[in-house]
């Protein structure tokens, strides 16, 4: 035990990748799909987040050992993805849904008009981009993982995107 403690001391710590998942439902349709799909309809989303970082080496820290808090993780997702996605309607507003969107709009329903085809694998590049900004500067998002049933799936990984 004391040989690998002091091992650790000499070593760089360990990455360490933490994920936590959160339940939405949210419709959407597909402008000029040729499938069911092309039909508004929803699906009970299940979204992985999964983050990477040391874990704090202070021990005066409030969060000494953790990577993030999982209640940090969880207010940043859900302020910048889930309270927009969760029973909302996803529309491509570059489409003649815009119509249907404004229309639903003005009588008080929850919208949320996107410049893309609301796939799966749109949405998930959507989430990446407002998750990012407001993680702290000592880890980057690792994956996402969005199921859209229960199996199946679009994933979204950061050494991807380089």
């Amino acid at each position: 035990m004391i040989l690998m403690n002091l091992k650790m001391k000499n070593k760089e710590m360990a990455k360490i990748r933490l994920t936590k998942i959160f339940h939405f439902d949210t419709g959407h349709a597909l402008s000029g799909y040729d499938g069911k799909c092309r039909n508004v309809h929803g699906h009970s989303y299940h979204l992985e987040v999964t983050v990477i970082g040391e874990p704090i080496q202070d021990p005066n820290n409030v969060k000494f050992g953790m990577v993030i808090d999982f209640g940090d993780l969880k207010e940043i997702v859900k302020k910048y993805v889930i309270d927009d996605y969760d029973h909302a309607l996803v529309l491509n507003q570059k489409t003649d849904y815009k119509e249907i969107g404004n229309f639903l709009l003005e009588r008080g329903h929850h919208i949320l008009m996107v410049d893309f085809q609301p796939t799966g694998e749109m949405m998930i590049q959507d989430m990446a981009k407002r998750i990012i900004p407001y993680l702290p500067s000592s880890m980057q998002l690792h994956h996402l993982r969005l199921y859209e049933t229960g199996t199946s799936y679009a994933e979204w990984f950061a050494d991807d995107q380089k």
